[in-house]
């Protein structure tokens, strides 16, 4: 696993969930453990001609993707993903367990967030030190309520979420003060869910294209339709297994999709919109 972690953070950033999963399992490894890391290693080996490209469109604008997983470990904790792009591949990604559990999804969005900032605000210091200044760093997200908690910190909290804890309202003082812009990110966009749930298809196909800069991210974000992870009324699906070792039969009914993993034990068992 430690090989493989080096592997995933220099230049494979499309293995990061898996090993984020499995990383949690090394002191508790099961033979199904062992199956999935069978899985990793045959998805590489049919990948081997696979590579990270990195690029800048401009040097004045930078975005951040940011979402997180609610309760999908074995301890109910959410799991965090988070990505970071000039223009053409991630330059900064992280795909990790959370390290308290949370009520609600939108405090795994809060923490998550906050959790994840710092980087952005890393990079940009960073980038200013090299004579590059940004105009625009952009934070994506699609939880609208997450959203109104960092703009307006206490002041959107609500009796659900009065608890949470205040240095995680640290980002509304970074929106206050111009450094991040947070703007509304819609679901089948969020390149950052490849960090946190696992994906199927098209789908994951076109977020690792996006991850691995196969396309830029001013073309995805062109894009003005794209794969959904549900399906319609009335259409019965199943999905094949991919590299991260999950196979989900689904049946939609009365306009409602259900997923139920077949495999995968002891992970991820509920997955957030």
């Amino acid at each position: 696993m430690a090989k493989l972690l080096y592997v995933s953070k220099r230049s494979r950033l499309d293995i990061q969930l898996t090993i984020g999963f499995l990383c949690t399992r090394v002191s508790c490894s099961t033979i199904e453990d062992w199956g999935k890391l069978k899985r990793l290693l045959q998805y590489l080996n049919r990948t081997l001609d696979d590579y990270l490209t990195l690029g800048a469109d401009n040097m004045t604008t930078m975005d951040t993707w940011v979402d997180a997983s609610y309760a999908v470990h074995a301890d109910m904790k959410s799991h965090t993903g988070g990505a970071i792009s000039l223009g053409r591949g991630a330059a900064m990604s992280k795909s990790s367990k959370q390290k308290l559990n949370t009520k609600s999804s939108t405090e795994a969005e809060v923490v998550g967030a906050s959790d994840y900032v710092p980087n952005s605000i890393w990079a940009a210091h960073f980038l200013e030190h090299q004579g590059y200044t940004l105009r625009r760093n952009v934070f994506h997200q699609d939880n609208q309520s997450a959203m109104k908690m960092e703009r307006n910190g206490r002041s959107s909290c609500g009796q659900k979420s009065r608890h949470i804890d205040i240095r995680y309202f640290f980002i509304k003082d970074r929106v206050d003060s111009g450094e991040i812009d947070i703007v509304r990110c819609p679901t089948e966009m969020m390149v950052a869910d490849f960090f946190t749930k696992p994906l199927q298809g098209a789908l994951f196909k076109k977020l690792k294209s996006v991850i691995m800069g196969e396309i830029d991210v001013k073309t995805f974000q062109d894009m003005s339709s794209g794969p959904k992870e549900r399906v319609g009324k009335g259409i019965i699906t199943t999905v094949q297994s991919g590299p991260y070792g999950l196979t989900y039969n689904g049946q939609a009914k009365k306009g409602l999709h259900s997923h139920r993993p077949t495999s995968y034990a002891n992970a991820v068992e509920r997955r957030s919109e």
